[in-house]
């Protein structure tokens, strides 16, 4: 598919989900940037050869797309924009019921909602409204931490979503402190992908910043993905295969919530 098809298929897909004017440039060779009417972020695209990020000049928020990812995600990526632009149903935490939920169903969940590659987890919650399950978030198992009490445990937030086009207002804070009372959890850390946002909204929660992690690396064939902790083992992967593309995303920033 060209780079030209990535586009238009990114482009119409906006144009015909937000009453909004959209520009489009080719910044650079393979690199496109995507601007709406009245909307505080900016949108990059990198054709499938573009293998880093650019370094933008911006004071805006950013968002970082892939074409493999417009192709195979399209949908969700669409459904998560509507949410940094509030154009979502909302309905209030108070409102659902929180349960556990079982394997298959939070990665069903993921998979119709979650850009990233679903997870299972250890443990996983849900938010039902009206019967319908609308919100999960799935956590490891707890951990000892060095230079900490014996009885000190540590988690990891691995995967949180919505429903598409719902967004569950407190729904997070009520999920976070069901597992917490559940596990007597004492600390839970999670990551925030800077594809999408360059600071987190999870301060409001209570969340410190405590770093920021290096880029992962991809190697991508057909429109699938799978990821490397080293550039080196990716392109090992392609000279085997003798095609497809090594990508890198932004990488993450690492956040701590004290229980």
């Amino acid at each position: 598919m060209s780079e030209q098809h990535f586009i238009q298929k990114i482009e119409q897909a906006i144009l015909s989900s937000f009453d909004k004017n959209l520009a489009i440039e080719e910044i650079q060779e393979g690199v496109f940037l995507l601007v709406l009417d009245d909307f505080d972020y900016e949108i990059y695209c990198y054709a499938n050869h573009i293998e880093q990020r650019i370094q933008t000049q911006t004071s805006k928020q950013c968002v970082h797309l892939d074409e493999d990812q417009i192709h195979q995600s399209l949908d969700k990526i669409v459904a998560r924009l509507k949410g940094i632009i509030h154009c979502e149903t909302k309905l209030f935490a108070r409102n659902t019921v929180v349960a556990r939920i079982n394997k298959k169903v939070a990665l069903e969940f993921q998979e119709e909602h979650h850009i990233q590659l679903p997870i299972s987890g250890k443990y996983r919650y849900g938010l039902f409204y009206e019967g319908e399950l609308v919100s999960i978030a799935v956590f490891s198992g707890g951990r000892k931490m060095i230079g900490k009490d014996e009885n000190y445990r540590s988690f990891e937030l691995i995967r949180f979503c919505h429903k598409n086009s719902i967004l569950v207002i407190g729904g997070l804070s009520k999920l976070i402190k069901s597992f917490a009372k559940d596990f007597s959890a004492n600390d839970l850390m999670t990551y925030v992908d800077l594809d999408w946002t360059q600071s987190s909204t999870l301060t409001t929660l209570g969340f410190e910043e405590k770093g920021r992690i290096e880029p992962q690396y991809y190697y991508v064939r057909n429109n699938e993905r799978m990821i490397f902790k080293a550039k080196e083992d990716a392109l090992l992967l392609r000279e085997k295969n003798g095609e497809g593309f090594v990508k890198s995303n932004s990488g993450s920033i690492k956040m701590v919530l004290e229980l």
